[in-house]
């Protein structure tokens, strides 16, 4: 489980974050990533975070594989939230590729879509 204030608190922070965010793709996720702090709404600008929400679709599999999948993608993020500025907003969509990748090869493949988007990991 992620800490509350890591966590997406509605369906609207999905669409925000995908519409107004940049966005950097490898074989098995697509990354969104949206800095709150140039956003013109101050109290979405000034929750915790950073904060992060999964996109996990059917094409990934069926629901035992999508839920490890997302177990996996989560436990990878939460090592990631100390390298990440508090105002940053990531949605991680799964490709179907993901359903079937290891945990490594994820990790690898959301360190490369951070790095596209000038996010490293250290």
């Amino acid at each position: 489980m992620l800490p509350q204030q890591h966590k997406f608190t509605s369906p609207s922070d999905f669409s925000r974050t995908m519409k107004r965010g940049r966005r950097a793709g490898t074989r098995t996720v697509v990354v969104h990533l949206v800095d709150r702090s140039s956003m013109p709404d101050a109290d979405v600008a000034l929750q915790g975070g950073p904060r992060v929400g999964f996109i996990v679709s059917k094409a990934v599999g069926n629901a035992v594989i999508r839920h490890r999948t997302t177990r996996r993608l989560r436990h990878i993020c939460a090592g990631r939230f100390d390298s990440l500025a508090i105002p940053t907003d990531l949605v991680i969509r799964a490709l179907p590729a993901a359903g079937t990748a290891s945990t490594s090869e994820l990790d690898r493949d959301l360190d490369t879509a951070l790095r596209k988007l000038g996010v490293s990991h250290g």
